[in-house]
Formats: C-alpha cells, sequence, structure tokens
C-alpha cells in the first residue's frame, strides 16, 4: 500500500512538472489556454474545462474550452459561461462548487451544460491582480489533495498567463495609474494652464516671389505676335525689343499710303502749271494741296503705327512672361499684357491666404517664407497689403492675396520660386488656437 501511495505521488509530481515546463514554453495567451484545459488532465480527472482571460476592462472573455479546436462567442453555451463565471469572485487558491450552490440565474444553465460538481480557480499575477479564471467540471467530488496540486499548477499559469499578456495590460495599467489620483489632479490643472498659453495665431498658405513694382508690358495695338526677341526671365535694358507684331498688313497699308502721296503731289503739280496759264484754274489748286496734306497725314499715320509693331524695354529689368510658343501667332488686342518687366533688387513674396484659414492681419504682421528649393533655410518678410476680397488662386481656392515685402538682410529670392509661406496674426490662448477650427466647424453645422 505504502509503494501504492509513493508511486501515486511520483507520478503526480511528474506530471506536475510536466504542466510547468509546458506553460513556461507556451508563446502565447491561446497556447496556454489550449494547454491548461487539455493537458491538465494528465494532473486530475474531470470531464470539462474552460479558460477565461481577464483583458484591462476586467470583464472575463472565453478564449479555450476542452474538446474545441476554437470557441464562438455568440454560441449559447459561450455566452451563459461568460455570465455564469463573471458571477464568481476572485478568491485565492481552488474553490469548490456544488450544483445545489448555484444561484437561481443559472440553474438551468448548469443544469443543462455542467456536470453536478464544480472547481474555480482564479489566476493571478504577482502583484495579486487577477488575469484570468479556469473552470473544471465533473461528476465526482474534489479531493483536497487534488485541489493542493491544482493550487500549484494553477500558480505557474497565472505567472506565465500573466509574462504572456504583460505588454498590453502593463500599459493599459500604467496609463490607469497615470490617471488616477492627485497625480491626475495635478495633471488636469497643468493642461488647464498651458491653455493659458499667449501664442500668435498662424497660416500655412501657398506663396512665391514676385516683383512688387514690376511694369506690365501690354500690347500697343491689335495684331498678332510673330517673333519675341528675349527668352522668359532674361535680363534686358532700356530699348531692347521684347517682342514683335506680324507687319505685313501694316506693309501693304504703307505701299497703298505711299503712291497715295506720289499721285497727290503729281495732280498738286499738273494743277500749278495749268493755274499760270488759265485763272480759272487756281480754284483747284488749293483742294489738291488739300489731298496732298491728306495723303501725307495718312501716310504718317501708317508709319507710326509700324514702329510700334516693336515693342521695347522701357526700362531694366527682368522679362517675366511664359513660354514664347503659346503666344506666337495668337492674335492680341491693344493693352492686352503679354509680359512683365521685374526689377530683381525689389522682389517680394504673394501669399494665397484660404479662406478657410483667414485670420485678422494687419500691415507689418510677419511672414517666413519656405521655398521649395531651401526648405531649411526660411526668409523673413513683413506683411504690406492683403485684398479685401477673396479671389480664385492659381490652384482653384478661393483665398485672398497677401503681398509681403522682405526684411533688409535676408537673401534675395529669385523671381518666381514658390514655397510655402506662414502668416501670423494676433496674439490668443493656446486653447483658442487649437480649437479656433474645430468651434468654426461646429458652429458652422449647428448655428450656434
Amino acid at each position: 500500500m505504502s509503494n501504492h501511495l509513493e508511486t501515486a505521488g511520483t507520478a503526480a509530481l511528474a506530471a506536475l512538472l510536466h504542466l510547468e515546463q509546458r506553460a513556461l514554453a507556451a508563446a502565447t495567451p491561446a497556447a496556454l489556454g489550449f494547454t491548461v484545459v487539455n493537458e491538465t488532465l494528465t494532473l486530475v480527472h474531470y470531464r470539462q474545462a474552460a479558460f477565461f482571460t481577464c483583458p484591462a476592462n476586467g470583464k472575463l472573455k472565453l478564449a479555450t474550452a476542452s474538446g474545441l479546436v476554437s470557441v464562438a462567442e455568440d454560441s449559447p453555451y459561450a455566452v451563459w459561461l461568460g455570465r455564469f463565471a463573471q458571477s464568481f469572485p476572485a478568491l485565492p487558491g481552488c474553490e469548490k462548487y456544488d450544483f445545489g450552490q448555484a444561484a437561481p440565474d443559472f440553474v438551468d444553465g448548469w443544469e443543462e451544460w455542467l456536470p453536478e460538481h464544480l472547481l474555480v480557480a482564479t489566476l493571478f499575477d504577482p502583484s495579486g491582480q487577477p488575469v484570468g479564471l479556469v473552470l473544471y467540471a465533473r461528476e465526482t467530488p474534489w479531493h483536497d489533495t487534488e485541489i493542493a496540486l491544482l493550487d500549484r499548477a494553477h500558480q505557474s499559469y497565472g505567472y506565465c498567463l500573466d509574462a504572456l499578456s504583460r505588454g498590453p495590460r502593463r500599459l493599459g495599467a500604467a496609463l490607469g495609474s497615470v490617471f488616477q489620483g492627485r497625480f491626475a489632479k495635478w495633471l488636469a490643472i497643468g493642461a488647464l494652464l498651458a491653455m493659458l498659453i499667449p501664442v500668435r495665431l498662424s497660416a500655412l498658405a501657398p506663396a512665391e516671389v514676385i516683383a512688387l513694382t514690376a511694369m506690365a508690358v501690354a500690347s500697343p495695338q491689335d495684331g498678332v505676335i510673330s517673333a519675341f526677341h528675349v527668352q522668359p526671365n532674361a535680363t534686358v535694358k532700356a530699348g531692347d525689343k521684347l517682342f514683335s507684331l506680324d507687319d505685313s498688313a501694316l506693309a501693304s497699308r504703307r505701299e497703298v499710303a505711299l503712291r497715295g502721296v506720289t499721285i497727290a503731289r503729281a495732280d498738286l503739280l499738273v494743277a500749278e502749271q495749268r493755274a499760270f496759264d488759265d485763272l480759272k484754274s487756281k480754284g483747284e489748286l488749293a483742294a489738291a494741296a488739300g489731298r496732298v496734306r491728306e495723303k501725307e497725314a495718312e501716310l504718317a499715320l501708317v508709319e507710326t503705327t509700324l514702329d510700334r509693331v516693336a515693342v521695347k524695354a522701357e526700362r531694366d529689368g527682368i522679362a517675366v512672361f511664359g513660354d514664347p510658343n503659346d503666344w506666337l501667332g495668337r492674335p492680341v488686342q491693344t493693352g492686352e499684357r503679354v509680359m512683365q518687366l521685374a526689377d530683381p533688387r525689389d522682389a517680394g513674396v504673394l501669399v494665397w491666404l484660404p479662406v478657410a484659414d483667414a485670420l485678422n492681419l494687419e500691415p507689418g504682421a510677419p511672414i517666413r517664407l519656405f521655398l521649395h528649393t531651401k526648405p531649411l533655410s526660411p526668409l523673413p518678410a513683413t506683411l504690406l497689403q492683403t485684398s479685401y476680397q477673396a479671389v480664385q488662386s492659381p490652384d482653384g481656392v478661393s483665398a485672398y492675396r497677401l503681398r509681403g515685402q522682405f526684411e533688409a538682410g535676408a537673401d534675395k529670392a529669385r523671381i518666381g520660386l514658390r514655397g510655402t509661406a506662414r502668416v501670423s496674426g494676433d496674439w490668443a490662448v493656446l486653447g483658442y488656437y487649437l480649437f479656433r477650427r474645430p468651434i468654426a466647424a461646429v458652429r458652422e453645422w449647428t448655428g450656434l
């Protein structure tokens, strides 16, 4: 008899060590749950087992059941068993329960789903917080020796489950501890005080470098552009040819006007010769002289128009315009702008501030331009003027036009470069700066 007991004790110890080894080798909570509900059978006999985990919200979740590959959470068995497990208090060690102790709400379910005798083992982490729960059920009562073995096994199970779920759970516990107690109070006070920190309202908007006092070069008359004598962004001097209009029609008119002058002068000579012999012809002399002056005036007009065919620069600067091929052969009207003459020494910034980001801006407000070519070297500028009406920007967005002047000593940027500008407005508290857009959106949708 003694040898039989020693053999049984040795077998139980071996089974316990095997279970601890299997629990330590589990890589996931699911693998540990499989070991708990299926392999604990080598230590004690039972008919059913269910393994629950305890997430950060404290509500038990059925993870594994004996004899099942996966558990359907919405099945009647899983739903009832989850409510049933939630009714047990988190007590240390393993607790025995019999069918006669069942609460009235669970009598029918226990009778349908579980055998008569139940053993509940709560899993704890090293700090004493519950991390899971295991239910064992069988037809025969539980013995104290079996409960002692299961107590030891579930201490290992609880330690392993805590280790496998430590990252997410500890993070949630750390966050929970931060927002509890006196520290949470001081944290809230600090957040409220931070909302009162004064900051400047600002907005980001697309921008480009422009010439503040650029001169528009327009077509002096109706015509068709025939040639460009400069390239885009080329430096020109006063008097240099910029572009020319087609003069073929004007040349033909000039030839006609020249012949008209020649004929009128010949008629005048004939009238003068007749006037010596015939006094009656003296009356035609004044009319012939008038026709000569008329034809000469027509010729002078055509020649003046021909002189304006070639458009010249009125001052030094940079010729700013698009692709010449977009203009060649294109008819233009009198006063239509073809290009601009910009002074590179008078460069400024043009900002297209969207209506949705509009601020209350006054002349002198600071601007910082971050060019795409030099994003790490912002250029400081000050606001000169802002438009009162919103217009459509080149990007198709309704925006205000802001013009700014670079500050003295700032690096000069080439006209035409683009980037992003930060425009700063009035001072406000940090809370208003953070919630200005949400408040505007709520008022837009609700009208409050």
